[in-house]
């Protein structure tokens, strides 16, 4: 067969490639909305492609359920807030900080303000309406964050980690359900400040 005529089938390949993606997107925006206005519970795939403007055989095809858009959302939210603390804890070391506190502060900084500016979808996260075990996969993150946060120590300081991660995890709760946002930035200082202020076992008063 001549590369003229394997061309063609390329760019259709192609097209319908991006089309497919275009539909994962419109349908992920879509159950986005959906969960926030109906909650997890209450929302029902038929809603989800109809706001999407999908067909349900669609949303089968990229996803298992309405689970799976609840958890792909979310894992999407997790790996966009990964990345927003670890370019700001980059950019603190990058500017001669060393401190482990300080490099800590930076990233949670990072975190609360993700957690800001994409408040709903946080919120969603974080009202207890989600599908059946979701809550054993917010333990486990939770750990991972310590865990990632104890990178940024030297030396056995497990419980200051635990201290800092929890105390950073009721700030985030906090943050994401006020329905304030002026408060809920002051609350994000004041948090960031007090955090701050805490000492390391190794350091002295």
């Amino acid at each position: 067969m001549s590369s003229d005529t394997e061309r063609p089938v390329t760019k259709a390949t192609a097209r319908t490639s991006e089309r497919g993606a275009a539909t994962r997107v419109a349908l992920l925006a879509a159950a986005r909305e959906t969960f926030v206005t109906s909650g997890f519970a209450e929302a029902g795939v038929t809603d989800v492609v109809a706001r999407a403007g999908a067909s349900v055989g669609s949303l089968y095809h990229h996803f298992s359920g309405k689970a799976d858009l609840y958890l792909t959302l979310f894992e999407e939210f997790q790996a966009r807030q990964t990345q927003r603390t670890k370019q700001a804890v980059q950019e603190a070391r990058a500017g001669g900080e060393s401190d482990p506190m300080r490099l800590f502060v930076a990233g949670a900084r990072a975190y609360l303000e993700g957690c800001l500016a994409e408040r709903e979808l946080a919120a969603l996260f974080l009202r207890g309406d989600g599908p059946p075990g979701f809550e054993i996969i917010m333990r486990d993150r939770l750990r991972q964050w310590a865990k990632r946060n104890a990178t940024l120590f030297e030396g056995d300081e497990g419980a200051l980690v635990v201290v800092l991660t929890g105390a950073l995890a009721a700030a985030v709760s906090e943050v994401a359900l006020s329905e304030d946002e002026d408060a809920s930035r002051r609350l994000a200082d004041d948090v960031l400040a007090i955090i701050g202020q805490i000492r390391r076992p190794t350091e002295r008063p």
